[in-house]
């Protein structure tokens, strides 16, 4: 099995900031099924434009996104889970603990996972998280903490690896979906959402 994780949104507090933080994660027991979807929406894009080397949701126009999630919506075992913060009702505490708050929203979410019994039936998980520019120390703190509360809940071989968006497709396809979901929330635009509605097997609000 492999779980795909994306987050979309910030966590600072300024007026400047998003009002909320999610995550979302993507469930497949085929990776190549996500990765299939970025190469015939990237092979498209890019008889058009060269310059094009990877796909970003929030880059791209309304045809691809569309066409993206669509594309994502057909995949038979897709199931997806999402954890959404509301940045408002965060303890003003919490906010200087950005390391901590994101660390702990992440936990949230594969809690959720594992209380579902997905993971129970698999003998080996895979976690693939989308690296960006996160400092080595907090990846470092991150994969361990994860990794920890993980085999403190369940027996089989999990497995986490960080991974940069631009060298994996799977996390391109994940950006959208993560994207769709996140533009609910921060903007009240359903009609991304509503595509992917049907694979949402989890929808959490913290600190509703």
């Amino acid at each position: 099995m492999y779980i795909f994780l994306d987050e979309s949104g910030d966590l600072g507090f300024s007026k400047k900031s998003s009002k909320w933080f999610l995550f979302t994660i993507a469930i497949i027991n085929n990776y190549r099924d996500l990765e299939k979807v970025t190469d015939k929406v990237w092979k498209k894009l890019h008889q058009k434009h060269k310059h094009i080397s990877e796909l970003h949701a929030s880059q791209e126009k309304d045809g691809t996104r569309r066409n993206v999630l669509s594309l994502l919506a057909n995949i038979d075992d897709l199931k997806i889970m999402t954890i959404i913060l509301n940045k408002e009702k965060v303890y003003i505490n919490l906010q200087q603990q950005k390391n901590y708050l994101y660390n702990y929203t992440a936990n949230l979410l594969m809690d959720r996972l594992h209380k579902i019994g997905i993971l129970g039936l698999e003998k080996v998980a895979y976690l693939i998280v989308d690296r960006k520019d996160t400092k080595r120390r907090l990846r470092d703190n991150f994969i361990q903490y994860i990794t920890q509360s993980m085999q403190e809940r369940i027996h089989i071989d999990f497995k986490i690896n960080l991974r940069s968006s631009h060298d994996n497709k799977s996390l391109q396809s994940v950006d959208f979906l993560s994207w769709a979901i996140f533009r609910k929330y921060e903007h009240g635009d359903f009609e991304f959402y509503e595509i992917i509605r049907d694979k949402i097997i989890d929808e959490k609000l913290l600190f509703p």
